[in-house]
């Protein structure tokens, strides 16, 4: 997550074109529920985390001691969003733990405080915040209890002083790319992972090296030489002058230098190229500077993956960074980040454009709005399924459908379901939160925070059980593909056309029919491809995605302890074994999971969510509805899905009744009796304003 996001996660620039009160009801997530909770998710868990021991890799998947396996299904916590007051850390982490959360991803622990970890009263970054560390470890122990692991994240956003001892330090922002190969960066970086994992933690009385309830460690975050070299950020003209965002842009002058000298001691004298000069290099001349900053990253990552486990003793898997650019070809960075223990992928769809509107001279943003299950051959899932390799954990640590998308409602069933389906093993939302608890309103603070979102939590419980008990079965048979040496580096300069997946004749729709993984990347070339066409079905025959006349979509759900609509379900009306939809929404989300790990057809308790669109009061579209123009106010507004739903051979029920839950997932009284017709129950839904209901079946 880059600073600029971030800027403009905490302060939008929104606009014209109300959404009218009569569409969008008030609803308010409320987390300091204690008791009383029926959509209570929290039996997934294993307390405390780590119990038996320290996650553990077999067969390419995580495992816990005892050979059992572990999906992660995980939230980011980013800046304070980690570090809560001692008085709201333990409400905090059982309100994860309701929702199903296994893991946390300590994100962005590495900015001065009071925003992060290092103590801001130094002129340098060498040095942790006492009372911040405190906070954390007294989080971690509380999280530790109620079954919930962490990804601890090393170098994310650390911003380097002059007193650190590195050039240039203003100009550095998050020195991406640079903390790849500038020795005094990577003295610093060691000397940062020894600081946080030699750690003792008081309260749970473990240094974090030897903490089982510690699942992962990341080395740095969105961070890859060769991504930064095809972006054009290694040319050493530095950031614009009076630019706010350093996060992507030109490394300074002097670093620069540091890679010319580097590049002429590797033998060559010819000057390093820019992405202008791709199309018109040799073949040679293009694949000799491609593989110069290869080895760069590959000598970094073996190098810090050595030091965290032969110095200071690390007993987990270690990750060394993400795919992250879905623009581009990431097979390059998978050659070195496939050599340690876990695949890792970040993609968002839609992220808004920021640019600085000429008319006003203030940063504001913008997105397509349009919805993915129109498009399933860019659809996250396929971007993201692409770097899966052959024996090693596959997981997404960031992934989101950003607000303000009026269709992101579609987002965690999608990932949970082809998740599920391509047999990933952790999935991270970004973001849970950015701020503590005691800073939390009911509104949108951001592009990407899900807390207050009354859709995605009650999806985020939901789909807990569909991902960690593995609802919807793996791909039946699984399509691998080769690539050469030489073939990684010239998917670079692949045209964009060749997006997502950056391999000609690759069908682009394979990741949702057929499981997908990579074999090597140092190897013969996959020459043939299989010949994909008619409906988008999964080779389970439990995932359906369809288009419908007007190229609108639907994806189904159709498993035995997971139903799910997910789309435009008024347009393109679909039955599955047990769930039936009559819907007034132009577009909504309909989940039918079995609580008590029964059968849908002999389950006694279920869990039903929908979801449509969501805001703040008072906010304000655009007329091209692509960005918004005023931010509006709480509470959190959501549009009620209306209609009847139908349940369908429900063995032997004989009594249904569907209660609506409130903000905390308790049932509303009095509960609504479901009509019998033949083999049949209707229920009506949305006459209560809420996004979730239980539903209690008397067999």
């Amino acid at each position: 997550m880059t600073l600029l996001t971030l800027i403009f996660s905490l302060a939008f620039y929104l606009a014209a074109s109300s959404i009218q009160a009569s569409e969008l009801k008030p609803f308010e997530v409320n987390w300091r529920a204690d008791s009383g909770v029926a959509a209570d998710m929290s039996f997934l868990l294993d307390a405390p985390a780590g119990k038996n021991g320290f996650i553990q890799i077999r067969n390419g998947h995580f495992i816990t001691p005892g050979n059992r396996r572990f999906r992660i299904w995980g939230v980011n916590l980013s800046f304070v969003g980690s570090l809560p007051d001692k008085e709201n850390a333990p409400p905090y982490a059982a309100h994860l733990a309701r929702f199903g959360v296994n893991c946390v991803r300590i994100h962005h622990l590495d900015w001065r405080a009071p925003r992060g970890i290092i103590d801001s009263k130094y002129p340098d970054s060498r040095h942790l915040d006492p009372e911040k560390l405190d906070r954390l470890d007294f989080f971690i122990s509380e999280l530790k209890k109620r079954g919930i692991y962490v990804d601890l994240n090393l170098n994310v956003a650390r911003a380097f002083q002059e007193g650190d001892g590195v050039k240039d330090a203003s100009q550095l922002g998050f020195a991406k790319a640079l903390t790849l190969f500038d020795p005094r960066m990577i003295v610093l970086e060691k000397e940062y992972a020894k600081q946080i994992l030699s750690h003792k933690n008081p309260y749970t009385k473990n240094e974090y090296c030897n903490e089982p309830a510690v699942a992962l460690v990341e080395l740095v975050n969105e961070n890859s030489i060769v991504e930064s070299w095809v972006a054009g950020r290694l040319q050493g003209k530095g950031p614009p002058s009076g630019q706010a965002d350093t996060t992507w842009t030109d490394i300074p002058a002097s670093y620069a230098h540091d890679l010319d000298n580097l590049w002429g001691k590797a033998g060559h004298t010819d000057p390093r190229l820019g992405p202008e000069d791709f199309q018109g290099a040799s073949f040679q001349r293009f694949q000799a500077e491609a593989a110069f900053y290869m080895d760069l990253e590959k000598k970094f990552f073996l190098g810090m993956y050595d030091y965290l486990k032969k110095d200071l003793g690390v007993k987990v898997p270690v990750v060394g960074t993400s795919v992250h650019n879905g623009g581009m070809s990431g097979y390059p960075l998978l050659t070195s980040t496939s050599l340690l223990d876990v695949i890792d992928t970040h993609v968002y769809w839609q992220h808004p454009r920021y640019f600085v509107d000429p008319s006003t001279n203030k940063r504001s943003f913008e997105i397509l709005n349009t919805p993915m299950v129109n498009q399933p051959e860019k659809s996250t899932i396929v971007t993201l399924n692409r770097s899966a390799v052959v024996g090693r954990p596959f997981i997404v640590t960031e992934i989101n459908h950003p607000y303000p998308n009026e269709y992101g409602a579609e987002g965690l069933p999608l990932i949970a379901a082809y998740g599920g389906f391509q047999d990933w093993d952790g999935v991270f939302w970004y973001s849970f939160s950015h701020e503590e608890p005691a800073s939390w309103v009911s509104k949108y603070p951001s592009h990407f925070d899900i807390r207050q979102d009354p859709v995605k939590m009650s999806q985020l419980a939901a789909c807990a059980a569909i991902f960690l008990r593995g609802d919807v079965s793996t791909a039946r048979s699984v399509q691998t593909r080769s690539y050469s040496s030489e073939q990684v580096i010239e998917s670079l300069r692949l045209p964009k056309t060749e997006a997502p997946n950056f391999t000609p004749g690759m069908p682009p729709t394979l990741a949702l029919r057929q499981g997908s993984r990579v074999t090597s990347l140092n190897g013969t070339a996959t020459g043939n491809f299989p010949d994909l066409s008619g409906p988008i079905l999964s080779d389970t025959q439990e995932l359906r995605w369809e288009l419908g006349n007007k190229k609108q979509g639907l994806v189904s759900v159709d498993t035995a302890r997971a139903q799910a609509l997910i789309g435009f379900v008024k347009t393109v009306p679909t039955t599955l074994k047990h769930l039936k939809a009559d819907i007034e929404n132009d577009f909504s989300v309909i989940q039918l999971v079995s609580m008590d790990g029964k059968p849908v057809a002999e389950a006694e308790k279920l869990l039903l969510t929908t979801g449509a669109r969501t805001g703040n009061t008072g906010m304000k579209w655009n007329k091209e509805r692509t960005s918004l123009v005023e931010t509006g106010t709480g509470p959190i507004l959501v549009e009620p899905v209306t209609g009847t739903i139908t349940l369908l051979d429900l063995n032997g029920a004989k009594q249904v009744d569907i209660f609506p839950l409130d903000g905390a997932g308790r049932r509303l009284e009095p509960g609504i009796r479901a009509t019998k017709i033949l083999n049949s129950w209707q229920l009506p839904i949305g006459r209560q304003v809420t996004p979730w209901y239980l539903i209690t079946v008397l067999h």
